[in-house]
Formats: C-alpha cells, sequence, structure tokens
C-alpha cells in the first residue's frame, strides 16, 4: 500500500473512532428520548445519524489526503537527492528542505554525506594533478629508456619477421621450387608481412605519449584518432565539446581513451570507433563505441587488466564507468567524471 493511501485510510479510521467517542459521550450526558428521530431527522436526504457519519469520514480521508500527499511529495523529493548522488551529483541546491522535523534531521545526514564525498573527490582529484605534474617530471627521463626498450621489440619481433619473408622472396626468385611449395612459400610471406603490420600498428598506438604535454584533452583526442584514421583501415569518427578540466583529470581520461582503443583494435575486430566528449549536468562524459565482435561483460570484468586499469583510473577522480557489449553487437564504454568547483590558494574558481 501506497504512503497516500496508508494516510487516507488512517485518516478515515481515527475519523470514524473519534465519531464513535463524541457520540458515546453525547448520548450518555444527554440522552435522547427518542431513539428513532437520529434516523427521522434529515439532513440533504439522508439521516442524520448517516450524514454526521460520512461527513466524518469525507473530513478523516481529506485530512489524510493532504497529509499523505505532503509525505508523499517531500519523500519523493529526497529519493530524488538520492538518486543525484548515486549518479555522481553532489548539489542539493535544487531541492526544498522538508518541513517534518524526522525528515530534516534525514536530510541533515544527506547533506554531511554529500559534503563528505564532495571533499573527497576535490582530494582525489587534487591528488591526480599531482600526479599528472610529477609524472611530466619524469617523462623526460624514461624517454632514452624507452626508445631502447622499443628498438628492441622493432628488432625482436618486426625485423626478424621482415627478415624471414626476404630470404622465402629470395628463395622464390630462385626459381628451384615447385608451384605447390611456391604457392606456399608465397602465402607464409603474406602471413609474416600481415603480423608485421598489425604489430606495427599496435606499436605506434604506444608510442603515443602517455601525458598530453601541455595540450588540452580535445587537442590531445583529434590528434590521436587523426593520425590513427592513417593507420589502420577503420572509419573513426568523434565529437568533442570544448570544455575545462582539471591537468589531473585530462590525463586519466586521454590514458582511458588510450587504453579502450588499444582494447578495440586488439581485440574487436570492429570496422567502425566512435568517441564522444561531452560536458553535461556538471560531469565530464567519454564515450567509445566499437561495432566490433563484443564480450560477455560478466565473464570478462574479472580477468581483464584494461578494464580494471580503466575502472580504477575513474574511481581516483570519483567517477562511475559503465559497459555495455554483446557478442557480435558491438561495445560501449561510457566513463562519467563529477565536475567540482576547483579551489587554488584558498579561492574558488
Amino acid at each position: 500500500m501506497s504512503t497516500l493511501l496508508r494516510h487516507i485510510f488512517s485518516g478515515v479510521i481515527f475519523s470514524l473512532m473519534l465519531f464513535i467517542a463524541l457520540f458515546s459521550v453525547w448520548f450518555m450526558r444527554f440522552p435522547p428520548d427518542n431513539w428513532s428521530s437520529l434516523w427521522e431527522r434529515e439532513i440533504g436526504d439522508l439521516p442524520f445519524i448517516l450524514f454526521a457519519l460520512l461527513l466524518c469520514i469525507l473530513v478523516g480521508a481529506c485530512y489524510g489526503l493532504f497529509s499523505g500527499f505532503g509525505l508523499k511529495r517531500q519523500l519523493h523529493m529526497m529519493n530524488l537527492y538520492l538518486q543525484e548522488l548515486e549518479s555522481g551529483k553532489h548539489t542539493n541546491a535544487e531541492f526544498e528542505k522538508p518541513s517534518l522535523p524526522e525528515l530534516q534531521q534525514i536530510w541533515d545526514g544527506l547533506g554531511r554525506l554529500n559534503k563528505q564525498q564532495t571533499e573527497q573527490i576535490k582530494i582525489f582529484q587534487k591528488s591526480a594533478n599531482e600526479k599528472a605534474v610529477d609524472h611530466e617530471k619524469q617523462v623526460q627521463a624514461m624517454v632514452s629508456l624507452e626508445r631502447q626498450r622499443l628498438a628492441r621489440e622493432l628488432h625482436d619481433s618486426v625485423s626478424q619477421q621482415l627478415f624471414a619473408a626476404s630470404m622465402l622472396m629470395s628463395a622464390i626468385n630462385e626459381g628451384e621450387s615447385s608451384p605447390e611449395v611456391t604457392q606456399k612459400q608465397m602465402k607464409l610471406t603474406e602471413q609474416m608481412i600481415h603480423q608485421s603490420q598489425l604489430e606495427m600498428r599496435a606499436l605506434l598506438l604506444h608510442l603515443r605519449p602517455a601525458a598530453l604535454k601541455g595540450k588540452t584533452l580535445e587537442e590531445g583526442i583529434e590528434e590521436l584518432l587523426s593520425e590513427l584514421i592513417h593507420k589502420v583501415p577503420m572509419t573513426v569518427t568523434w565529437k568533442l565539446e570544448s570544455f575545462t578540466l582539471p591537468k589531473g583529470v585530462e590525463d586519466h581520461l586521454f590514458r582511458i581513451l588510450q587504453e579502450s582503443v588499444s582494447n578495440t583494435l586488439r581485440h574487436a575486430k570492429a570496422d567502425q570507433l566512435e568517441v564522444l566528449l561531452i560536458s553535461r549536468e556538471q560531469m565530464a562524459i567519454l564515450r567509445i563505441t566499437d561495432d566490433g565482435i563484443g564480450f560477455n561483460v560478466e565473464q570478462t570484468k574479472t580477468g581483464s587488466y584494461g578494464l580494471q586499469n580503466i575502472k580504477e583510473r575513474a574511481a581516483e577522480l570519483g567517477g562511475l564507468v559503465k559497459i555495455i557489449s554483446l557478442p557480435n553487437k558491438g561495445t560501449r564504454l561510457e566513463v562519467r567524471i563529477p565536475l567540482l568547483e576547483q579551489e587554488t590558494g584558498g579561492e574558488t574558481l
């Protein structure tokens, strides 16, 4: 039974009990000479006793209706406030404070919880900003080591495969093999070259700097996706809105995009990739969608390092990650980060 119906029912019961009590006292104090007069006297074509009973029920129902409607409205408002907190929004300015003292205590408790969460998110994002600054200082010292690592990987994988393909091509050019052997050698050479292309694309993606290096998130995403168009046989589209983000938030979102695109290239076998970056209702929203083979989210979420890394980065910013994927239907990954007022030197920006 809903709150409104409970209040109406309670009002009717209370009015009936009050009606019985008042009439009992009245009849005991002033007993009528003729009890039948209660039925003979009429008001509006109704016996007096029945009219009084219906009037009492109507008053009780109206009282229950108005009180129940007010309580229902306040409970609905608190439910909306809880939904806002659950979705990552941290403001109660648009909600009216309940009038009931009991609900006011709960409302004040929600306000304190909201304030604590807001302060925690500010601390998380401030820590992310500091980590981003420290990371940029360390990048230059790691560049030479990274170049050496990439040189070894190129030598150990791509160079050796190309060398083997070159040797096969030399054997084919000598023309001493039978047509069947030559065909097998050509097929093997094609597979080696194709595998070398795949590994080169993966290396080129990871050659992208982990940090934005002075660029905005919008500029970094445009540069990454523009280069990706020329390196992979895939249709890539994007929609990016311009809005200000803290340095740490930009860095984390860019890395989340890199991780997601890398997963798409390695596993999705997709023909189309779409990237969306927008700001709505004090939330930064990054959405990556592909039309690939998809996967079972429940089976993959505990064993995928890439997805776990994405969720951890979003959690560091107080954000949420939502993944929708169906086999042969594609995958959509959406990250929502709350946008809070940043403070510098004790003043709100």
